[in-house]
């Protein structure tokens, strides 16, 4: 799953799993190409999602791991804690990470990312904003990356797709990051991924 924007017609893409540092050859990461990608049939700047049929299975090991999907429609909690990744730039027009980070964003409501000195009418009910305290988020390179968020039993449930941050920056104040908000397309994945895809950690 990755965001509709980081796909275009040109470009041949390949998936990186159990990866960390991307100059390093790791034991137990996987590299896979992929062989169909399916966006959003209603993409422009809203819908930004895209699954990726990787080229063959893959083995779940030590160092690779699925999250699931969250339940259909479910809209995460304000303060929910949940985390990104990804190799973007570290800071604003900084270089580009070469380990895979992490950082702890909380999710902002939509009553909130919605008002008019944070995201106003750009955030839409199909997003999920996280972050937005002007000291980490999603920056250039990140996008597509998910926004994963701890269960009480372990698992990890993938609520966001990077799609867009603020043109300012990456780390400002009440510009949190925005995600494209995976349980709005619960149905869509099902649907597309019934004849091309196997879910093996969706929830019902």
């Amino acid at each position: 799953m990755t965001a509709a924007h980081c796909i275009n017609e040109v470009d041949d893409y390949r998936v990186e799993l159990g990866k960390h540092s991307l100059k390093a050859t790791e034991e137990g990461s996987v590299a896979l190409s992929a062989t169909k990608i399916i966006t959003h049939e209603g993409y422009n700047v809203l819908n930004d999602i895209a699954l990726i049929k990787l080229s063959s299975p893959v083995a779940l090991s030590d160092t690779i791991t699925p999250a699931c999907l969250p339940e259909r429609d479910v809209v995460l909690p304000h303060g929910t804690p949940c985390f990104v990744t990804g190799w973007g730039r570290l800071s604003t027009n900084g270089p580009a990470a070469d380990i895979l980070q992490q950082a702890l964003l909380p999710v902002v409501g939509h009553d909130v990312c919605s008002q008019p000195d944070w995201w106003n009418v750009l955030a839409t009910e199909k997003m999920v904003c996280a972050g937005g305290d002007g000291i980490a988020a999603g920056c250039n390179g990140d996008s597509g990356g998910p926004l994963n968020c701890p269960n009480p039993d372990g698992s990890w449930d993938v609520h966001g797709v990077v799609s867009f941050g603020s043109g300012e920056g990456c780390d400002v104040l009440q510009k949190p990051t925005v995600f494209t908000q995976v349980s709005s397309y619960v149905w869509w994945i099902k649907q597309v991924s019934m004849n091309n895809f196997q879910l093996n950690c969706a929830h019902s």
